[in-house]
């Protein structure tokens, strides 16, 4: 039987736990990223079998996350179809990726029908590749990169605690021009806010790009696995040209001195949104972490 309680700071190590025996690279089961954004999700989460199971409620019906860990699986997908029956609303998975869409499928034959979410695929990235930015794919983003070098005073450095009211006069910059991106920014602004609140307990870790001792961009991000960071946050003066390849390339080599196993980085979805999508693709991602929805079939 499934026992959830709300989400909290205190669940972090043995969420993690889980997170990391699965091995996946996935941004949605990253600690840092499900307390940031809880308030949007007002997520329930409950240790079962070894995994982590979790109910999300943003989009009316509450919606599980795929169950990572590394116990056995058929039990607690049981446990969470029993729990939806009793509690009156449809058992629908998120985040399911291959692997786990074929385990459910050679587990319950039949049952789920998948449908695949475009907008909610991590693009994923060498760590190398984002540093050296080299091969002919990315011979703009070098231009960009080398033209901010030489042509303004710059430096970057570690994030501090101190430039977090930078950051957030920063944003509210961004967001007034960045119209099209409505509510999700106010969800981000909160999600950012409640970050820096945390930022030690969530071991976060971030960069700040200054020009002329003016900060004119920001990222943080977090370590998901053994060889993966994710970005949560990555925000820039979009008037000052290479500031985004600039705060991208400076932010991974600071994570792979600081983790020199570090092999991928995962900039997390486009949302659906075309010029999100454009963007992340122009870094050409060695590869897309497909998710989907699987519905059980009633």
């Amino acid at each position: 039987m499934l026992t959830f309680h709300p989400l909290g700071i205190e669940d972090k190590t043995w969420i993690n736990e889980r997170v990391f025996a699965s091995g996946t690279r996935s941004a949605d089961y990253s600690f840092g990223s499900m307390y940031m954004w809880d308030g949007r999700y007002r997520q329930l989460v409950c240790d079962f079998g070894g995994r982590l199971v979790a109910l999300a409620h943003a989009h009316g019906s509450p919606i599980y996350p795929f169950p990572v860990g590394s116990g056995e699986l058929a039990p607690v997908i049981e446990a969470m179809r029993e729990y939806a029956v009793a509690n009156g609303f449809q058992f629908v998975i998120r985040g399911v990726e291959e692997g786990g869409r074929a385990e459910l499928e050679k587990l319950f034959p039949g049952k789920f029908s998948f449908t695949e979410d475009r907008e909610f695929a991590d693009y994923i990235y060498t760590a190398e590749k984002l540093d050296t930015l080299s091969g002919k794919k990315l011979h703009s983003k070098r231009n960009y990169v080398n033209r901010f070098c030489a042509e303004r005073e710059w430096s970057f450095r570690e994030l501090e605690k101190g430039d977090f009211p930078s950051c957030l006069d920063l944003l509210r910059r961004w967001r007034a021009d960045e119209p099209e991106y409505g509510d999700d920014a106010s969800g981000e602004h909160a999600a950012i806010m409640r970050g820096f609140e945390y930022y030690d307990e969530l071991d976060l870790v971030g960069g700040a790009l200054l020009v002329d001792g003016e900060l004119i961009a920001f990222t943080v991000g977090e370590r998901i696995s053994a060889d993966t960071v994710d970005v949560h946050f990555e925000k820039a003066l979009a008037e000052i040209d290479g500031a985004y390849p600039m705060i991208n390339r400076e932010f991974v080599r600071l994570l792979r001195v600081r983790w020199p196993e570090l092999r991928y980085i995962n900039r997390e979805d486009d949302m659906g949104l075309e010029n999100l999508r454009q963007s992340k693709l122009s870094y050409h991602p060695e590869y897309l972490l497909r998710k989907f929805t699987a519905t059980w079939c009633s």
